[in-house]
Parts: C-alpha cells; sequence; structure tokens
C-alpha cells in the first residue's frame, strides 16, 4: 500500500483542537470557556489535571506548524476558540484573539499547508452557557454572529470549513449525561442542544457561503460501526436503537430525512423543541462530511438503560486483547463499515475521514518514541479506507488525530494520541515512529 494506491485527488492531513492544545487559558483577552470552568471543578477530570497551558499551541504555533511539514503532511486541520475571539460570546470581538488565527493561517500557507478550520470544538464561552448555551434557541444567531466575523476575516486564506466537531459527542456527554462540559444532564438538556446543534449545522453554514464563495463546507461526525452482542432478537433490535442515536441522530435531519424517531421512539421528544419552518431549515447541502471513527461498539439489549434499553458491551468484558489506552477495541475494519454505511446514503456529499487514531502508552527512550502499536493502527485503516476507495466508496481524504499529545477532555493528559510526543513538563517535542511512518508514507 502506497500513498497513490489511492489516487489523486485524495486530502491527506493531520487533526486538532484549540482547547486540547493551546493554553493560555486567559491570555491576551481571551474569555473562560465551559472547559476551563468545568475542568476546575473536583473529580471532573482524570487527577485533577487541567488545560491552562495544554501543548502551549498559542506561542510555539510556528514550531508545530513546521512539525506537520516536516511530515509532508499537506492539511492541518485546527479549530477556532469561540472566547478568543468573543469573551463573552457575543459583542465585541477580541483583536487579539482574532490576529493570532490569521498568524496560524498565515504560517501555514507560508510552509505549502492548507489549513482547515472547524469553528466549533466544545469550547463553547461560559457566557453564553450562563445563558443556557445550546439549551438557548438564540444559540443559532450567536453561532452565526461568531462565524460570520471569523469567516470575514479568515475566508479571503481559508476555503476548507466545518461548522460543529461531533454534535453527537458533546450534547449527550455534555448535555445528558454530564461528565463533559458543562456537565448537564437529562433529557430536558439533551433534546433542546441536540435540535439547535442540528439547525447550527445549516445556519452557519449559510453564513460561511454567503461570505466565501469558493468555500468547501462541511461538518464533523462521530460514528461507531455498531455490532449486536448475539443474534437474538433482542439484541439486534438494541443495537438499531443504538445506531439510531450514535450514527444516524444528526447525519439524517441535514440530509432531509429528519430524526430517526422511528427506530428510537424515544427521540419523539426533541419534537417539542421544533418550531415552524425547522424541518425546512435543517436540511443543507454540504460539501463534505467529516467522518470520525476509531472503533466498533458490541450492543446488547438492557432493560436498566431508560429510554435506549441498550447498553456497550466494553471490549475488556469481551476478552478482546488488542485495545487501546482509552478501552476501546482495536478494529480497523469499523472504518470501512462507517465509510460504506455513509456512503449508501442517497444524494451524501463526499466523505473525508476527519479523524482516526489511537491512544496508547508512550514512552521516550533515548530520544525515541518506538509507537509500533499506533503506526501499525494508523496502517491496518488505511487499508481499510483503501478497501472502501476500491470499491468505489465515496471517500476522498483522511486526517490522523492527531499531532501533538494533547488535553484529551476527561481523560486529562493520560490519553496520547498524537504524532508528536508531549512533555507536558517542558514542552519538548519528540516525533513518534508513527509520525515518522505518516511522514515517509506522504512523501512517497
Amino acid at each position: 500500500m502506497v500513498k497513490e494506491d489511492f489516487g489523486p485527488p485524495f486530502e491527506w492531513g493531520v487533526s486538532s483542537a484549540a482547547f486540547q492544545t493551546e493554553g493560555g487559558w486567559d491570555t491576551d483577552g481571551k474569555g473562560p470557556s465551559i472547559w476551563d470552568v468545568f475542568t476546575s471543578r473536583k473529580g471532573k477530570i482524570k487527577d485533577g489535571q487541567q488545560a491552562q497551558s495544554a501543548c502551549n499551541f498559542y506561542q510555539d504555533y510556528r514550531k508545530d506548524i513546521a512539525l506537520v511539514q516536516a511530515m509532508h503532511i499537506p492539511n492541518f486541520r485546527f479549530s477556532i476558540s469561540w472566547p478568543r475571539i468573543f469573551p463573552e460570546g457575543t459583542g465585541q470581538p477580541n483583536l487579539k484573539g482574532m490576529d493570532f488565527y490569521s498568524r496560524v493561517v498565515d504560517s501555514c500557507l507560508e510552509q505549502g499547508i492548507t489549513p482547515w478550520l472547524t469553528l466549533y470544538h466544545w469550547d463553547l464561552p461560559q457566557a453564553l452557557q450562563d445563558k443556557g448555551g445550546w439549551t438557548n434557541r438564540d444559540i443559532l444567531s450567536w453561532m452565526e454572529d461568531y462565524a460570520g466575523y471569523v469567516v470575514q476575516r479568515l475566508g479571503d486564506r481559508v476555503k476548507h470549513w466545518m461548522v460543529l466537531n461531533e454534535p453527537t459527542v458533546y450534547t449527550g456527554a455534555g448535555y445528558f449525561f454530564g461528565v463533559h462540559a458543562p456537565g448537564l444532564t437529562g433529557l430536558r438538556n439533551f433534546f433542546p442542544a441536540a435540535h439547535h446543534a442540528a439547525l447550527a449545522m445549516g445556519r452557519t453554514g449559510r453564513v460561511i457561503r454567503a461570505e466565501v464563495t469558493d468555500a468547501m463546507v462541511g461538518t464533523t461526525f462521530s460514528c461507531s460501526s455498531i455490532h449486536p452482542a448475539s443474534n437474538r432478537q433482542r439484541d439486534l433490535k438494541a443495537s438499531i436503537r443504538a445506531d439510531a442515536l450514535i450514527n444516524r441522530l444528526f447525519i439524517e435531519p441535514i440530509l432531509g430525512m429528519g430524526y430517526p424517531i422511528s427506530d428510537l421512539k424515544a427521540l419523539a421528544g426533541i419534537e417539542k423543541y421544533m418550531q415552524a419552518g425547522d424541518e425546512a431549515s435543517l436540511p443543507f447541502d454540504f460539501d463534505f462530511i467529516g467522518i470520525q471513527n476509531y472503533t466498533r461498539e458490541v450492543v446488547a439489549r438492557s432493560l436498566f438503560v431508560p429510554y435506549l434499553q441498550a447498553r456497550l458491551v466494553p471490549a475488556a468484558k469481551r476478552n478482546v486483547l488488542n485495545i487501546t489506552a482509552m478501552g476501546w477495541e482495536v478494529y480497523p475494519q469499523a472504518i470501512y463499515e462507517m465509510i460504506k454505511k455513509f456512503s449508501a446514503y442517497p444524494n451524501i456529499p463526499k466523505l473525508i475521514v476527519t479523524e482516526n487514531g489511537a491512544a496508547f502508552a508512550d514512552t521516550v527512550i533515548d530520544g525515541q518514541v518506538k509507537d509500533h502499536d499506533r503506526k501499525q493502527y494508523i496502517r491496518d485503516h488505511l487499508a481499510q479506507v483503501l478497501r472502501a476507495k476500491r470499491e468505489g466508496l465515496n471517500v476522498h481524504g483522511y486526517f490522523v488525530w492527531t499531532l501533538t499529545d494533547n488535553f484529551e477532555w476527561a481523560e486529562g493528559y493520560h490519553a496520547r494520541f498524537g504524532l508528536v510526543h508531549v512533555d507536558f513538563a517542558t514542552q519538548q517535542r519528540t516525533l513518534k515512529d508513527s509520525g515518522k511512518w505518516y511522514g515517509t508514507f506522504l512523501s512517497n
């Protein structure tokens, strides 16, 4: 397998996120985000770790972009921190924050790297959360104003835009389970947050198109191939319900198919938050869809789980030997299955794998990181992407998650996903063997 097997044009890249890398949490006028507040709460993050410094990308962005270039990676996906641009969420923009992203974009272009920008990667301004955040329908106009300003400032140089990162995760983990920021729970928070996130994709996409006529506009979805724990009807039906929630909740509304209520009756509660015109506003003709896959999920029926009546069976309980530091099964075929599943939708835009990677317990020995497991993980998943490509499925790019080890949300600094190792005490970078392999693959 060589790069040329994927044929031109095929987009190769690496992805990152502002809160996970930047640090500078209150530097140059930046306001607090929901994650700044959430990480300050006792017991929310493993070992009480915080992201006030993270990878110090805010200061060292030129060095990190140079690493992207050194690995011959042509595309760099990163996100904009909303509270760095609007400390209060709305109102007067923070010019120092905007200038920072302008410099990052220029640095990418100077080194021959195409910037791909995500507008929302989970770090909502706390000032807006104080008004309800994603449960408040005003988030739609707040998001439009924020996006319009950013795109106006950067649209002359940035042509690839993503609206949201993984709405299933940030609405589910943040507004239903409470394990991510802002730490809210229950359907009364989840349903409005989910509906407003679904509406925000199309409404923000239209703002981008109005500002940048030649923009490539996309959005990204987390997805996991769902397998029933057995062939019994109860597990098969449970897997259908889980698939509706995990994989279909957001992609189908933007394709004009509505919410998958027929396969998960509990989702009918979302209709309470629909207003006149919403059904027509949900669909949007994105130029691409980013799919973000790491593993599969095995699902069994469970009467103890409300609404869903299904539970995920952890890899460790299935006696899976090959698992990552996150406890996820290494199952490369899952990415092929998800490309095939999304490709089957009528009128689906082109698909780009905008995140795929793995966390392992890496150590630096004699100045090297021999991360064989990650290198093999990437190779095996690329082989499955190539399988999909050769079958004529609608996949046109692949981005590794992630450039550098970073702050991995509730896992803190324990889960290392990077192609580049970071010593968080010294900010020393060490290119891992997986990064060297990826660079050689792309330069071949």
